[in-house]
């Protein structure tokens, strides 16, 4: 278990990280913009901290020179973008960010840039002139051609200028019968494989309708909609079914 600080603008982005890296096992605290997480990093120093580049107050490169310069650069940082060029992750990595994601962020991709970073949480971070950022993600990550319903809320599912978190599990679909799940499943996939049936059921017994599927859920339109996306449930697919 590790103390993770998210700094990110976008309420979705910071809940769905916070959701995925507390499944794993982590305490994760969450900044909106840059002056939360100076805040916040005055009180305590995290094993690790995932920034966001592009924040309205302060930008998360000029954050890391300010941690950098001040001393306070002493945990590994993780920087996150969907849209930087590769000379601002050069520069965010010669000031000493461990490493760059670009969004969409994959889950794998997530989970192992994390591993890897608190592995080096023990050591300080330091400026490095020699190598090239990791840019954890590729082409088959990025979505430009989906069209979301029209009360789809960007701010909750996606990243700056469309982006979104690709965070379909591994997993192969599962029948709509909950009772086929495995219990031999370790317990995360065991409850996504639950959850998929279960919103799967729900969404062809209301044809489709997601307004009626957050009421019979419980769930807000919005949390429906990244969880959806979460588990790689597709409504258009499933809304001509018939149970």
């Amino acid at each position: 278990m590790a103390n993770i600080l998210v700094v990110d603008d976008e309420m979705g982005i910071r809940e769905l990280l916070s959701e995925i890296l507390g499944d794993e096992g982590h305490v994760v605290a969450t900044a909106e913009n840059a002056q939360q997480a100076r805040e916040l990093r005055s009180g305590s120093v995290p094993d690790l901290v995932l920034l966001d580049i592009w924040m309205p107050d302060t930008d998360g490169v000029t954050l890391l020179k300010e941690w950098q310069r001040d001393g306070l650069l002493t945990m590994p940082v993780i920087m996150m973008s969907g849209h930087a060029t590769i000379d601002t992750a050069v520069e965010a990595t010669r000031i000493g960010a461990l490493n760059f994601l670009e969004k969409p962020i994959a889950l794998q991709k997530l989970l192992k840039a994390v591993q890897q970073g608190l592995s080096h949480s023990r050591e300080p971070a330091r400026p490095v002139s020699y190598i090239r950022p990791t840019v954890a993600a590729s082409a088959d990550n990025l979505d430009h051609h989906a069209s979301p319903p029209s009360s789809y809320a960007p701010a909750a599912d996606t990243l700056h200028h469309g982006h979104g978190m690709a965070v379909a599990p591994a997993y192969a679909p599962i029948a709509d019968n909950a009772s086929n799940i495995s219990f031999d499943l370790p317990l995360r996939e065991a409850r996504d494989a639950f959850e998929r049936a279960y919103f799967e059921y729900h969404l062809v017994r209301e044809n489709g309708s997601m307004t009626r599927v957050a009421e019979r859920t419980g769930l807000e339109r919005t949390h429906l909609y990244r969880k959806l996306k979460q588990l790689g449930v597709e409504p258009g697919k499933l809304s001509k079914k018939s149970i």
